[in-house]
Protein backbone atom coordinates (compact mmCIF):
# COMPACT_ATOMS: atom_id res chain seq x y z
CA UNK A 1 0.00 0.00 0.00
CA UNK A 2 1.45 3.39 -1.01
CA UNK A 3 2.29 6.20 1.41
CA UNK A 4 -0.36 8.32 -0.34
CA UNK A 5 -2.99 5.63 0.22
CA UNK A 6 -2.10 5.30 3.90
CA UNK A 7 -2.28 9.04 4.48
CA UNK A 8 -5.48 9.44 2.49
CA UNK A 9 -7.19 6.56 4.29
CA UNK A 10 -6.36 8.15 7.65
CA UNK A 11 -7.61 11.53 6.45
CA UNK A 12 -10.89 9.99 5.27
CA UNK A 13 -11.57 8.36 8.62
CA UNK A 14 -11.21 11.74 10.30
CA UNK A 15 -13.01 14.00 7.85
CA UNK A 16 -16.01 12.11 6.49
CA UNK A 17 -18.05 11.94 9.70
CA UNK A 18 -17.50 15.66 10.28
CA UNK A 19 -18.70 16.56 6.78
CA UNK A 20 -21.78 14.39 7.07
CA UNK A 21 -22.52 15.68 10.57
CA UNK A 22 -22.55 19.25 9.32
CA UNK A 23 -24.98 18.30 6.56
CA UNK A 24 -27.19 16.33 8.91
CA UNK A 25 -27.54 19.28 11.26
CA UNK A 26 -29.46 21.28 8.65
CA UNK A 27 -33.04 22.17 9.56
CA UNK A 28 -34.36 20.16 6.63
CA UNK A 29 -33.58 17.02 8.66
CA UNK A 30 -34.96 18.20 11.98
CA UNK A 31 -38.28 16.35 11.76
CA UNK A 32 -36.67 12.96 11.13
CA UNK A 33 -39.01 12.20 8.21
CA UNK A 34 -37.88 10.38 5.05
CA UNK A 35 -36.27 12.60 2.44
CA UNK A 36 -38.93 11.73 -0.15
CA UNK A 37 -41.69 12.91 2.20
CA UNK A 38 -40.29 16.45 1.95
CA UNK A 39 -41.23 16.77 -1.72
CA UNK A 40 -44.61 16.64 -3.44
CA UNK A 41 -44.28 17.89 -7.02
CA UNK A 42 -42.42 16.84 -10.16
CA UNK A 43 -41.42 19.73 -12.42
CA UNK A 44 -39.81 19.73 -15.83
CA UNK A 45 -36.41 21.43 -15.82
CA UNK A 46 -35.36 21.10 -19.47
CA UNK A 47 -34.80 18.85 -22.46
CA UNK A 48 -31.38 17.18 -22.34
CA UNK A 49 -31.06 16.79 -26.13
CA UNK A 50 -28.14 18.85 -27.51
CA UNK A 51 -27.71 20.12 -31.07
CA UNK A 52 -26.22 16.84 -32.32
CA UNK A 53 -29.37 14.97 -31.27
CA UNK A 54 -27.88 12.69 -28.57
CA UNK A 55 -30.59 11.08 -26.42
CA UNK A 56 -31.05 8.68 -23.51
CA UNK A 57 -29.76 10.79 -20.60
CA UNK A 58 -28.08 8.64 -17.96
CA UNK A 59 -25.70 10.40 -15.57
CA UNK A 60 -26.67 13.31 -13.31
CA UNK A 61 -24.25 15.36 -11.20
CA UNK A 62 -24.76 18.66 -9.37
CA UNK A 63 -21.84 21.10 -9.67
CA UNK A 64 -20.40 21.93 -6.20
CA UNK A 65 -18.32 25.02 -7.13
CA UNK A 66 -18.10 27.43 -10.04
CA UNK A 67 -14.98 26.99 -12.17
CA UNK A 68 -14.50 27.73 -15.87
CA UNK A 69 -17.70 26.77 -17.66
CA UNK A 70 -19.05 25.04 -14.56
CA UNK A 71 -21.63 27.01 -12.55
CA UNK A 72 -22.34 26.09 -8.94
CA UNK A 73 -25.76 24.52 -8.50
CA UNK A 74 -26.17 23.68 -12.17
CA UNK A 75 -26.59 20.06 -13.22
CA UNK A 76 -24.50 18.05 -15.66
CA UNK A 77 -26.22 15.28 -17.65
CA UNK A 78 -24.45 12.67 -19.80
CA UNK A 79 -26.11 11.11 -22.87
CA UNK A 80 -25.70 7.40 -23.67
CA UNK A 81 -27.30 7.18 -27.16
CA UNK A 82 -26.72 9.04 -30.39
CA UNK A 83 -29.43 10.67 -32.50
CA UNK A 84 -30.09 7.32 -34.21
CA UNK A 85 -30.88 5.85 -30.77
CA UNK A 86 -27.87 3.52 -30.78
CA UNK A 87 -26.84 2.71 -27.23
CA UNK A 88 -23.24 3.22 -26.18
CA UNK A 89 -22.62 5.91 -28.79
CA UNK A 90 -23.59 9.13 -26.97
CA UNK A 91 -20.76 11.67 -26.77
CA UNK A 92 -22.24 14.73 -25.06
CA UNK A 93 -22.57 16.25 -21.59
CA UNK A 94 -25.01 19.12 -21.21
CA UNK A 95 -25.13 21.68 -18.39
CA UNK A 96 -28.60 22.62 -17.15
CA UNK A 97 -29.45 25.45 -14.77
CA UNK A 98 -32.20 24.95 -12.17
CA UNK A 99 -34.17 27.52 -14.18
CA UNK A 100 -33.97 25.43 -17.34
CA UNK A 101 -31.29 27.02 -19.51
CA UNK A 102 -29.18 24.44 -21.32
CA UNK A 103 -25.65 24.68 -22.71
CA UNK A 104 -23.30 22.09 -24.18
CA UNK A 105 -20.51 21.40 -21.70
CA UNK A 106 -18.64 18.78 -23.73
CA UNK A 107 -18.83 16.82 -26.96
CA UNK A 108 -16.15 14.14 -26.89
CA UNK A 109 -14.61 13.09 -30.19
CA UNK A 110 -13.86 9.37 -29.97
CA UNK A 111 -11.13 9.62 -32.59
CA UNK A 112 -9.24 12.12 -30.44
CA UNK A 113 -8.91 9.51 -27.67
CA UNK A 114 -7.17 7.00 -29.92
CA UNK A 115 -6.27 3.89 -27.93
CA UNK A 116 -6.81 5.63 -24.59
CA UNK A 117 -10.42 4.42 -24.32
CA UNK A 118 -10.95 0.90 -25.70
CA UNK A 119 -13.91 0.98 -28.08
CA UNK A 120 -14.50 4.73 -28.14
CA UNK A 121 -17.21 6.79 -26.44
CA UNK A 122 -20.62 5.93 -25.02
CA UNK A 123 -21.21 8.05 -21.92
CA UNK A 124 -22.77 6.20 -18.99
CA UNK A 125 -24.33 7.06 -15.62
CA UNK A 126 -20.83 7.21 -14.12
CA UNK A 127 -20.53 11.00 -13.77
CA UNK A 128 -18.97 13.09 -11.00
CA UNK A 129 -17.79 16.69 -10.62
CA UNK A 130 -14.91 17.28 -8.22
CA UNK A 131 -14.56 20.45 -6.14
CA UNK A 132 -11.52 21.58 -8.11
CA UNK A 133 -13.45 21.63 -11.36
CA UNK A 134 -12.58 18.25 -12.85
CA UNK A 135 -15.38 16.25 -14.46
CA UNK A 136 -15.03 12.47 -14.71
CA UNK A 137 -17.41 10.40 -16.83
CA UNK A 138 -17.60 6.72 -17.68
CA UNK A 139 -17.63 5.33 -21.20
CA UNK A 140 -19.12 1.95 -22.19
CA UNK A 141 -18.94 2.14 -25.99
CA UNK A 142 -20.52 0.10 -28.78
CA UNK A 143 -20.19 0.36 -32.55
CA UNK A 144 -23.82 -0.41 -33.41
CA UNK A 145 -25.81 0.01 -30.20
CA UNK A 146 -25.84 -3.69 -29.28
CA UNK A 147 -24.16 -5.58 -26.45
CA UNK A 148 -22.38 -7.81 -28.98
CA UNK A 149 -20.07 -4.91 -29.86
CA UNK A 150 -19.63 -3.47 -26.35
CA UNK A 151 -16.06 -2.66 -25.35
CA UNK A 152 -14.29 -2.11 -22.04
CA UNK A 153 -14.27 1.68 -22.30
CA UNK A 154 -12.65 3.91 -19.70
CA UNK A 155 -13.12 6.86 -17.36
CA UNK A 156 -12.69 10.16 -19.19
CA UNK A 157 -11.34 13.20 -17.31
CA UNK A 158 -12.35 16.66 -18.52
CA UNK A 159 -11.26 20.08 -17.25
CA UNK A 160 -13.69 22.85 -16.32
CA UNK A 161 -13.72 24.01 -19.95
CA UNK A 162 -15.08 20.64 -21.09
CA UNK A 163 -11.82 19.51 -22.70
CA UNK A 164 -10.52 15.95 -22.33
CA UNK A 165 -7.21 15.91 -20.46
CA UNK A 166 -6.72 12.19 -19.83
CA UNK A 167 -8.39 8.81 -19.40
CA UNK A 168 -8.16 5.98 -16.89
CA UNK A 169 -8.35 2.54 -18.48
CA UNK A 170 -7.51 -1.08 -17.70
CA UNK A 171 -6.73 -2.20 -14.17
CA UNK A 172 -10.20 -3.70 -13.81
CA UNK A 173 -12.10 -0.86 -15.50
CA UNK A 174 -14.42 -2.80 -17.80
CA UNK A 175 -17.73 -1.21 -18.68
CA UNK A 176 -17.87 1.56 -16.02
CA UNK A 177 -21.59 1.90 -15.37
CA UNK A 178 -22.01 4.23 -12.40
CA UNK A 179 -19.80 6.08 -9.93
CA UNK A 180 -19.67 8.19 -6.80
CA UNK A 181 -16.79 10.13 -5.29
CA UNK A 182 -15.34 11.01 -1.91
CA UNK A 183 -13.81 14.40 -2.64
CA UNK A 184 -11.14 15.76 -0.31
CA UNK A 185 -10.09 18.49 -2.78
CA UNK A 186 -6.42 17.53 -3.31
CA UNK A 187 -7.29 13.84 -3.06
CA UNK A 188 -10.34 11.88 -4.13
CA UNK A 189 -11.66 8.35 -4.12
CA UNK A 190 -13.84 7.13 -6.97
CA UNK A 191 -16.14 4.15 -6.45
CA UNK A 192 -16.99 2.62 -9.83
CA UNK A 193 -19.26 -0.27 -10.82
CA UNK A 194 -18.24 -2.39 -13.84
CA UNK A 195 -20.65 -4.56 -15.85
CA UNK A 196 -18.71 -6.18 -18.73
CA UNK A 197 -16.63 -8.81 -16.95
CA UNK A 198 -16.96 -12.36 -18.26
CA UNK A 199 -19.07 -13.26 -21.29
CA UNK A 200 -21.91 -10.94 -20.34
CA UNK A 201 -22.47 -9.89 -23.96
CA UNK A 202 -23.80 -13.38 -24.78
CA UNK A 203 -27.25 -12.00 -24.03
CA UNK A 204 -30.21 -12.61 -21.73
CA UNK A 205 -31.12 -14.80 -19.98
CA UNK A 206 -27.40 -15.53 -19.71
CA UNK A 207 -26.35 -14.17 -16.28
CA UNK A 208 -22.70 -13.83 -15.34
CA UNK A 209 -21.73 -13.26 -11.70
CA UNK A 210 -18.62 -11.20 -12.39
CA UNK A 211 -19.65 -7.56 -11.91
CA UNK A 212 -17.24 -5.53 -9.79
CA UNK A 213 -16.87 -2.40 -7.70
CA UNK A 214 -13.50 -0.63 -7.87
CA UNK A 215 -12.05 2.08 -5.64
CA UNK A 216 -9.70 4.44 -7.45
CA UNK A 217 -7.48 6.78 -5.43
CA UNK A 218 -6.60 10.04 -7.19
CA UNK A 219 -4.22 12.89 -6.51
CA UNK A 220 -6.10 16.04 -7.59
CA UNK A 221 -4.22 19.26 -8.47
CA UNK A 222 -5.77 22.68 -8.74
CA UNK A 223 -7.16 23.60 -12.14
CA UNK A 224 -4.41 24.79 -14.47
CA UNK A 225 -1.61 23.04 -12.57
CA UNK A 226 -1.84 19.58 -14.10
CA UNK A 227 -4.50 16.90 -14.17
CA UNK A 228 -5.69 14.24 -11.71
CA UNK A 229 -3.36 11.28 -11.32
CA UNK A 230 -4.46 7.71 -10.66
CA UNK A 231 -2.49 6.47 -7.64
CA UNK A 232 -4.05 3.08 -6.95
CA UNK A 233 -6.95 0.80 -7.86
CA UNK A 234 -8.55 -1.68 -5.44
CA UNK A 235 -11.33 -4.16 -6.11
CA UNK A 236 -13.69 -3.87 -3.13
CA UNK A 237 -16.70 -5.71 -4.57
CA UNK A 238 -17.02 -8.69 -6.91
CA UNK A 239 -19.38 -11.42 -8.09
CA UNK A 240 -22.33 -9.12 -8.88
CA UNK A 241 -24.83 -10.42 -11.42
CA UNK A 242 -24.71 -9.00 -14.96
CA UNK A 243 -26.65 -9.75 -18.12
CA UNK A 244 -27.03 -8.27 -21.58
CA UNK A 245 -30.39 -6.67 -22.29
CA UNK A 246 -31.68 -5.26 -25.59
CA UNK A 247 -33.45 -2.36 -23.86
CA UNK A 248 -30.72 -1.34 -21.41
CA UNK A 249 -27.68 -2.84 -23.22
CA UNK A 250 -26.44 -4.31 -19.92
CA UNK A 251 -28.05 -4.85 -16.52
CA UNK A 252 -25.65 -5.13 -13.59
CA UNK A 253 -24.44 -3.34 -10.46
CA UNK A 254 -25.33 0.29 -11.05
CA UNK A 255 -25.85 3.14 -8.57
CA UNK A 256 -23.42 3.64 -5.70
CA UNK A 257 -23.51 5.95 -2.70
CA UNK A 258 -21.23 6.42 0.31
CA UNK A 259 -22.62 6.55 3.84
CA UNK A 260 -21.21 8.59 6.73
CA UNK A 261 -19.59 5.51 8.28
CA UNK A 262 -17.71 4.57 5.10
CA UNK A 263 -20.26 2.00 3.96
CA UNK A 264 -20.78 1.91 0.20
CA UNK A 265 -24.31 1.08 -0.94
CA UNK A 266 -24.71 -0.62 -4.33
CA UNK A 267 -27.84 -1.06 -6.46
CA UNK A 268 -27.72 -4.75 -7.43
CA UNK A 269 -30.14 -4.40 -10.32
CA UNK A 270 -30.42 -8.01 -11.49
CA UNK A 271 -31.32 -9.22 -7.99
CA UNK A 272 -33.63 -6.29 -7.02
CA UNK A 273 -31.34 -5.66 -4.10
CA UNK A 274 -29.47 -2.95 -2.24
CA UNK A 275 -26.12 -4.25 -1.03
CA UNK A 276 -23.67 -2.75 1.46
CA UNK A 277 -19.87 -2.93 1.24
CA UNK A 278 -18.54 -2.13 4.67
CA UNK A 279 -15.34 -0.14 5.27
CA UNK A 280 -15.30 0.76 1.57
CA UNK A 281 -12.91 3.67 1.99
CA UNK A 282 -10.07 1.65 3.51
CA UNK A 283 -10.58 -2.07 2.86
CA UNK A 284 -7.86 -3.82 0.86
CA UNK A 285 -9.83 -6.92 -0.17
CA UNK A 286 -13.11 -7.58 -1.92
CA UNK A 287 -16.31 -7.81 0.10
CA UNK A 288 -17.70 -9.97 -2.71
CA UNK A 289 -21.35 -8.95 -3.18
CA UNK A 290 -21.56 -7.30 0.23
CA UNK A 291 -24.36 -7.80 2.70
CA UNK A 292 -28.09 -7.52 2.06
CA UNK A 293 -29.68 -4.23 3.07
CA UNK A 294 -33.00 -4.68 1.32
CA UNK A 295 -34.26 -7.21 -1.23
CA UNK A 296 -37.47 -7.06 -3.26
CA UNK A 297 -40.46 -5.22 -1.86
CA UNK A 298 -40.83 -1.95 -3.75
CA UNK A 299 -37.44 -2.38 -5.40
CA UNK A 300 -37.83 -3.12 -9.10
CA UNK A 301 -34.52 -3.07 -10.97
CA UNK A 302 -32.88 -0.33 -8.84
CA UNK A 303 -30.54 1.79 -10.96
CA UNK A 304 -29.72 5.32 -9.77
CA UNK A 305 -28.77 5.58 -6.09
CA UNK A 306 -27.88 8.29 -3.60
CA UNK A 307 -27.38 8.48 0.15
CA UNK A 308 -29.61 11.18 1.62
CA UNK A 309 -28.42 13.55 4.36
CA UNK A 310 -30.46 11.54 6.88
CA UNK A 311 -28.46 8.41 5.97
CA UNK A 312 -31.25 6.71 4.03
CA UNK A 313 -30.64 5.21 0.60
CA UNK A 314 -32.77 6.51 -2.28
CA UNK A 315 -32.97 4.43 -5.46
CA UNK A 316 -34.61 4.93 -8.84
CA UNK A 317 -36.39 1.90 -10.26
CA UNK A 318 -35.72 0.87 -13.85
CA UNK A 319 -38.75 -1.43 -13.74
CA UNK A 320 -41.31 1.28 -13.00
CA UNK A 321 -41.46 5.03 -12.42
CA UNK A 322 -40.81 4.94 -8.67
CA UNK A 323 -38.23 6.28 -6.26
CA UNK A 324 -37.74 4.13 -3.15
CA UNK A 325 -36.21 5.26 0.15
CA UNK A 326 -34.64 2.60 2.36
CA UNK A 327 -33.05 2.96 5.79
CA UNK A 328 -29.58 1.48 6.44
CA UNK A 329 -31.41 -1.17 8.48
CA UNK A 330 -33.41 -2.22 5.41
CA UNK A 331 -36.84 -0.70 6.03
CA UNK A 332 -38.44 0.73 2.89
CA UNK A 333 -39.91 3.90 4.39
CA UNK A 334 -41.11 5.78 1.30
CA UNK A 335 -42.15 4.96 -2.26
CA UNK A 336 -43.05 7.77 -4.66
CA UNK A 337 -44.10 7.62 -8.30
CA UNK A 338 -42.32 10.39 -10.22
CA UNK A 339 -42.73 9.14 -13.81
CA UNK A 340 -46.10 8.06 -15.18
CA UNK A 341 -45.92 8.72 -18.93
CA UNK A 342 -43.76 5.72 -19.81
CA UNK A 343 -42.99 4.18 -16.39
CA UNK A 344 -40.66 1.24 -16.87
CA UNK A 345 -37.26 2.06 -18.29
CA UNK A 346 -37.43 5.83 -17.87
CA UNK A 347 -35.50 6.45 -14.64
CA UNK A 348 -31.74 6.23 -14.29
CA UNK A 349 -29.39 8.81 -12.72
CA UNK A 350 -30.46 10.83 -9.65
CA UNK A 351 -28.79 13.59 -7.62
CA UNK A 352 -29.76 15.83 -4.72
CA UNK A 353 -29.73 19.56 -5.42
CA UNK A 354 -27.65 22.00 -3.40
CA UNK A 355 -29.35 22.73 -0.10
CA UNK A 356 -31.53 19.61 -0.49
CA UNK A 357 -34.12 21.75 -2.28
CA UNK A 358 -35.03 19.02 -4.72
CA UNK A 359 -34.05 15.68 -6.18
CA UNK A 360 -33.02 15.79 -9.84
CA UNK A 361 -33.59 12.81 -12.11
CA UNK A 362 -33.39 12.08 -15.81
CA UNK A 363 -36.44 10.81 -17.69
CA UNK A 364 -35.30 8.61 -20.55
CA UNK A 365 -38.88 8.34 -21.81
CA UNK A 366 -38.82 11.89 -23.18
CA UNK A 367 -35.13 12.84 -22.77
CA UNK A 368 -35.59 15.43 -20.05
CA UNK A 369 -34.22 16.45 -16.69
CA UNK A 370 -36.86 16.78 -14.00
CA UNK A 371 -36.88 17.73 -10.34
CA UNK A 372 -38.92 16.29 -7.49
CA UNK A 373 -39.46 19.30 -5.27
CA UNK A 374 -41.88 21.08 -2.97
CA UNK A 375 -44.57 23.38 -4.29
CA UNK A 376 -43.81 27.00 -3.51
CA UNK A 377 -47.32 27.66 -2.26
CA UNK A 378 -46.87 25.04 0.48
CA UNK A 379 -43.59 26.41 1.78
CA UNK A 380 -43.51 28.29 5.06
Amino acid sequence: MSLFHNLFSRAIRVTIPAVILLTASATVLADGHPLLDRFDTVNLVASTVPANGDINPYGVAVIPHSDGLLVRGNILVSNFNNAANQQGTGTTIVQVSPGGSVTLFAQIDASSLGSRCPGGVGLTTALVVLKRGWVIVGSLPTTDGTSATASAGCLIVLDSAGQVVETFMGGGINGPWDMTALDNEDQALLFVTNVLNGDVTQGAPHIVNQGTVLRLALAVPKSGTGSPTLVSTTEIGSGFAETADPNSLVIGPTGVGLGSDGTLYVADSVNNRIAAIQNAVARTTTANTGIDVSVGGALMDPLGLLVAPNGDVVTANGGDGNLVETTPQGAQVAVVTVETATGAGSLFGIALGNGERGLYFVDDGDNTLRVFTREKKSRH
